[in-house]
């Protein structure tokens, strides 16, 4: 499936995804930052992931197509080699619920505390 719009709020950090239908995704640069496809984030095979810690301020600084199935997002943490293509967007969006709270246990695991977006220590 492809989208119909792809609107990026730097504002509220919040890339909004409209998909045919007329559903919508509000997805957290922070959410598609700790989940970006590349090596970096994923690794080259299953147990090779890195947790990424410490993105709570991320914010998307560009967005360049890929083709007419992915977009490339340029994060201002200088990270941008992971591809999303629909299929992954279109995840990412229907199971955040589930994705976050792995996410979130992952980190309470590691014994990290997220920070509030906008809040420095």
């Amino acid at each position: 499936m492809t989208p119909i719009d792809i609107t990026l709020n730097q504002k509220t950090r919040e890339l909004l995804i409209t998909w045919p239908g007329d559903e919508v995704h509000a997805l957290s640069c922070e959410y598609l930052r700790v989940n970006s496809p590349s090596a970096e984030v994923r690794g080259h095979g299953p147990g090779q992931e890195t947790l990424q810690i410490g993105k709570e301020n991320v914010n998307i600084k560009g967005i360049e197509p890929v083709g007419h199935y992915a977009v490339k997002l340029i994060f201002d943490d200088n990270h941008d080699s992971g591809l999303y293509d629909w299929n992954l967007l279109y995840d990412l969006g229907k199971n955040m619920e589930q994705y976050w709270a792995e996410y979130l246990a992952k980190l309470e695991a590691r014994g990290y505390t997220r920070k509030l977006p906008g809040q420095v220590i």
